[in-house]
């Protein structure tokens, strides 16, 4: 049984920071294409962020040098710094293993089948 449990998330005032992590288990891929989705109120969900095979990231626009994702083989573990957050951050985050190809979490040589996803944590920045 696949399972992705993040963890971290919390309310934060603008200009600081938080790091996410998501233990990944029962997903034989969970080296290859992993990253993060945020979804606001009445928003879609967005890929933010996405770690390869290779290690490679990519990074949505709109948290670009501001975030950074990485991850932790040894322990199946994937994270996600966030620093300088702002207001527009606030949203419900998602950890996710498998085909990522959505904006800013794009995978170029991901695995086949579907994704995965976490239960979602929230993050709440404050002005």
């Amino acid at each position: 049984q696949v399972q992705l449990v993040e963890s971290g998330g919390g309310s934060v005032q603008a200009g600081g920071s938080l790091r996410l992590s998501c233990v990944v288990s029962g997903f034989t891929y969970s080296r290859d294409c992993m990253g993060w989705f945020r979804q606001a109120p009445g928003k879609e969900r967005e890929g933010v962020a996405a770690i390869d095979s290779d290690s490679s990231t990519s990074y949505a626009d709109f948290v670009q040098g501001r975030f950074t994702t990485s991850q932790d083989n040894a322990k199946n573990t994937l994270y996600l710094q966030m620093n300088n957050l702002k207001p527009e951050d606030t949203a419900k985050y998602y950890c996710a293993a498998g085909r990522l190809q959505n904006g800013g979490a794009w995978c170029v040589h991901p695995p086949p089948g579907g994704i995965y996803w976490g239960q979602g944590i929230q993050v709440t920045v404050s002005s």
